[in-house]
């Protein structure tokens, strides 16, 4: 019998960040069920990104187009306790986004000049709406003027001390955290969207978080632009991090 969740947790998250291991680390918890994206095709189905994201047709075809259907389903009942929506912020597009008052808001952000090359491997020119900063600083503004406190995560810290940050993460969220949410099985999780093939390799081979390591490539000239659009952004999240 279905029961009503205490906990819908929505990670809004950029690309190329730790979005997908958290997915996993909180998938090891026995009472949390994780869905990964489900705003997504409303997302291609809103915009001309579907002409240069790999795998959009499939996606387009397998998942709800509909975001307003794809909100009440995550808002319905179901089997565990906690939900956690694995999210990108810039698939918040021509919704309604008072369903925010109904879910915990985690805000995942990472430092543009380490995500914008990782990006630009698979979108080789990427914009602000692609990586997702502008939209951040929207989302943030707009639970904190309906009330909220939203966690704001950055991945090189996660990174750096993945047991401390996860337990600061559940202790603000008001859940206990697990040990079990520092290790994993290597390979796919049955959640996995259809576009795993293109971006999850890394996950799918760890078993954990893996060590932060800096970027030690020149950075690409063509992407100064964007990063220098970024990065006060960028700055402006890190000030509300926990």
């Amino acid at each position: 019998m279905n029961t009503v969740p205490i906990k819908r947790i929505c990670l809004w998250s950029g690309p190329r960040n730790i979005s997908t291991a958290l997915m996993y680390s909180f998938a090891q918890r026995s009472d949390t069920q994780v869905v990964d994206e489900p705003l997504y095709a409303h997302y291609l189905s809103e915009t001309n990104a579907d002409e240069y994201h790999p795998g959009a047709e499939e996606v387009l075809k397998e998942m709800e187009n509909d975001g307003q259907k794809v909100v009440q389903w995550m808002l319905g009942a179901h089997e565990k306790p906690v939900l956690f929506f694995k999210q990108m912020t810039h698939h918040l597009v021509n919704l309604d986004w008072s369903f925010l008052e109904h879910t915990e808001n985690i805000i995942l952000t990472r430092d543009p000049r380490e995500m914008l090359p990782s990006y630009a491997k698979e979108v080789k020119h990427p914009t602000m709406r692609d990586v997702g900063y502008a939209k951040h600083l929207e989302l943030l503004e707009y639970l904190q003027e309906i009330g909220q406190k939203p966690i704001v995560l950055v991945s090189e810290k996660v990174l750096k001390n993945p047991g401390e940050m996860l337990n600061r993460l559940c202790n603000s969220i008001g859940i206990p955290f697990e040990r079990s949410m520092l290790r994993w099985e290597k390979g796919a999780r049955p959640e996995d969207g259809s576009w795993a093939k293109y971006w999850y390799q890394s996950v799918h081979n760890s078993t954990g978080f893996k060590p932060h390591q800096p970027k030690k490539e020149p950075f690409p000239e063509y992407l100064k632009p964007l990063l220098e659009e970024c990065l006060p952004l960028y700055e402006e999240l890190c000030k509300h991090a926990i």
